[in-house]
């Protein structure tokens, strides 16, 4: 019977190993893994915390980081840029946030949504109790103090300081009025100016040294001949010789009862 029974049992066909090899082991990625976590989980009103969002993602698989526009019951102070540091297997992802809360109470930040292909991952809710100090009963109460008056360390040179702008404004304006007196003064005196006579003769003397008559320049010669006698006759006679014709001008001299020899020799040059 033993026999019998024994024969059987070793006879069974090995169970079927549906394809799988012995020794051969399935190769499994990694899961993407998110993370939300503070430093502190019980704070004062107003007081800042800390939040860090990670993100761990397998190979160079893209990942969406959350919109963090608002959390309730909580404000935001500054959020900091988003690191990553390569890794074997993967990605790492870290960005600290500070955040505060003006409202006493336990509250929860919320999950927070990280975008993988077309899946969502979510972080844990994390609680944070935000309560008041507390109040000791056995201390002195201390009432809210006035402003106190910070004495400034400049206030001693204020004195000095008005006093030298003052003396050098008055500097200044002595400085001014001297000052205009002098120019005033230099204007007043004139310098002694040669008489029409010895002006005209200077004139005459530097026309002869350029000899133009000599060179053919005939024409330019009594053209400033003529204005050298305009000028003499304006300034001695206080004719206005300069703006008038020649005919204009004759006209003018001969009321004047001129010698006769100056007359001729005015039309000679003129003509």
């Amino acid at each position: 019977m033993i026999l019998f029974l024994a024969r059987p049992l070793s006879a069974q066909p090995p169970a079927p190993s549906h394809g799988r090899h012995p020794g051969h082991v399935v190769s499994t990625q990694p899961p993407i893994v998110v993370r939300a976590t503070v430093d502190k989980q019980k704070i004062l009103i107003g007081q800042p915390i800390q939040l860090m969002l990670e993100a761990t993602v397998p190979g160079n698989a893209p990942i969406s980081w959350p919109l963090l526009d608002s959390l309730p019951h909580f404000e935001w102070m500054e959020k900091g840029k988003v690191d990553s540091v390569s890794k074997p297997d993967g990605r790492y992802y870290r960005q600290y946030l500070t955040v505060t809360s003006f409202d006493s109470g336990a509250w929860a930040i919320p999950q927070l949504p990280f975008l993988a292909g077309n899946k969502k991952y979510f972080t844990d809710s994390v609680r944070v109790e935000v309560g008041y100090t507390k109040f000791d009963a056995s201390k002195d109460y201390h009432d809210i103090k006035d402003i106190i008056d910070v004495p400034n360390p400049f206030a001693k040179w204020i004195g000095w300081i008005v006093a030298a702008v003052t003396l050098l404004s008055l500097a200044l304006v002595i400085w001014l009025v001297r000052k205009k007196k002098l120019l005033k003064l230099f204007s007043a005196v004139e310098l002694p100016r040669r008489s029409p006579y010895e002006e005209a003769i200077e004139q005459l003397e530097q026309l002869e040294k350029q000899r133009l008559p000599e060179s053919g320049s005939v024409k330019a010669y009594y053209t400033r001949l003529n204005d050298i006698l305009r000028l003499f006759i304006s300034r001695k006679l206080g004719i206005a010789s300069l703006s008038e014709t020649n005919e204009e001008l004759i006209g003018q001299l001969r009321p004047l009862r001129l010698p006769r020899f100056s007359s001729m020799s005015w039309r000679r040059l003129c003509e």
